[in-house]
């Protein structure tokens, strides 16, 4: 993969999926921009990246306040000059209730993070893109995004928005060689699944419906999203690579 000195930008590093991206793409000698709600990034995302001889930055944002993401993204373009890859992965799980029963406070939260955070990045990095007439975009989907969910009606819904976003912009920037892409992840061991529920037979319950019988690993995706932002995959866009341990096809 030719992933070296490229300036890459992952939302939500600071755990899970992020988390383990952000090391991937700095094993391959990219810079590494990791960007989270919180003011200071993960020390232990610190220490793995700095272990690791790379080159990167930390910038705090709320991804859903566009005033935000304009400003930090004009501060990555003075420190690095360009950027090249975007990992649009930020995104919250909320709580697991029935649909009649699901509080609208976290609806709205949960769009607003999880459709419009997605949306405000693609479109700053969008217009980036479109001036240089090169750049990569990979959103973090899920299965959710082409099954339903039962108990969480809003991130079901969130993440079936991202699919749409994803292959509606990939339509529109394929002749700049713009190419947009998503991972769509089965159950996987973050702290989102973590906090998904705190019954523990809920946990093994899902677990078991995973024909592989087990969750998928962080890494596993990150791999994933190294694969459709590197130069293997150039004839690859407006598409959702489904990695759930066979989930989707029972």
């Amino acid at each position: 993969m030719k992933l070296n000195n490229k300036v890459v930008l992952v939302t939500g590093a600071n755990s899970g999926i992020g988390f383990a991206a952000s090391l991937q793409f700095a094993k391959q000698k990219s810079k590494v921009i990791a960007l989270d709600l919180s003011a200071e990034i993960n020390p232990e995302l610190a220490k793995k990246l700095s272990s690791l001889n790379a080159q990167y930055s930390y910038f705090s944002c709320d991804v859903s306040d566009f005033s935000q993401v304009k400003e930090v993204f004009g501060k990555i373009l003075q420190q690095f000059g360009h950027l090249d890859i975007l990992v649009n992965n930020a995104g919250i799980l909320g709580p697991r209730q029935k649909t009649e029963d699901y509080p609208e406070d976290d609806f709205d939260k949960i769009v607003d993070v999880n459709i419009k955070g997605v949306y405000y990045f693609m479109k700053v990095a969008l217009a980036h893109f479109s001036e240089r007439k090169q750049g990569v975009i990979v959103n973090t989907a899920s299965v959710a995004g082409s099954l339903g969910m039962a108990g969480h009606i809003a991130y079901s819904a969130s993440k079936h928005a991202v699919m749409g976003m994803t292959k509606t912009a990939a339509i529109e920037y394929a002749k700049l060689g713009i190419r947009i892409n998503a991972v769509c992840p089965g159950f996987t061991q973050t702290s989102m699944l973590d906090h998904a529920d705190a019954d523990p037979q809920y946990k093994e319950m899902i677990r078991y419906s995973t024909p592989m019988k087990r969750f998928g690993e962080a890494g596993e995706i990150a791999d994933a999203i190294l694969f459709l932002a590197s130069d293997r995959s150039t004839f690859i866009t407006g598409q959702g690579i489904i990695l759930d341990g066979g989930l989707s096809v029972q």
